[in-house]
């Protein structure tokens, strides 16, 4: 009863704070599809020379799957952490700066792009049925947390933007200075969760599945 409780008083913060600041989250739920969606463009109008090394690069990576299924799983982690730590570095920091706004869109919208342009060239390569299974073993876990928590640390930082640029004059900066840095070690956390999802789960179904490849 009591975890319940916990879980739906948590629950409720989270939709507070998604309502408080809907616009932000749609402004970045926007450019994120944008970047996605310029990204399954940019693949469908490749060249035959790139779907080549696209198809050669796919396949080499199966093929060591298959003849040597186990994977470096403390390598990954120290690999995945470092990425994911690196970004949310990045996001906050460019949240404290009023010039680093631009630089905040255009970072989510190249993270849609990337992850649109990775899907589709899975599925281009490997066909609809392998290229769902190998994205779904690789990509799809580890992103279902990753991709809130930066549209989350995103919407932070143009909160933190428009108390420095005194949009919004009822903001202290410090205190929003603070709030912000708080809520990045916060998503911080989430991240790291993350990459054990993609090394402990993730790696896992992909040395399952790839026999089915």
């Amino acid at each position: 009863m009591q975890k319940n409780k916990r879980v739906s008083k948590v629950k409720n913060l989270i939709l507070d704070h998604v309502q408080k600041n809907l616009k932000e989250y749609l402004i970045m739920i926007l450019l994120f599809l944008i970047g996605l969606i310029a990204g399954v463009i940019f693949i469908n109008h490749a060249t035959d020379s790139q779907k080549q090394e696209l198809e050669s690069y796919y396949s080499s990576v199966i093929t060591q799957l298959k003849e040597n299924a186990s994977i470096n799983q403390l390598g990954l982690l120290k690999e995945s952490v470092g990425k994911n730590l690196a970004l949310c570095l990045f996001l906050w920091f460019i949240g404290l700066t009023i010039i680093g706004i631009p630089i905040l869109y255009g970072t989510i919208a190249f993270r849609g792009f990337c992850l649109g342009y990775t899907i589709s060239s899975i599925i281009m390569t490997l066909g609809t049925g392998k290229g769902i299974l190998f994205t779904t073993c690789t990509i799809l876990l580890q992103n279902i947390l990753l991709i809130p928590c930066m549209l989350a640390l995103g919407v932070s930082g143009i909160k933190l933007y428009k108390a420095i640029s005194k949009q919004d004059k009822k903001t202290s900066v410090k205190a929003e200075i603070t709030r912000h840095t708080f809520f990045s070690i916060f998503i911080l956390i989430l991240f790291i969760i993350a990459s054990l999802i993609e090394v402990y789960i993730s790696s896992n179904l992909l040395t399952w599945s790839v026999a089915y490849l």
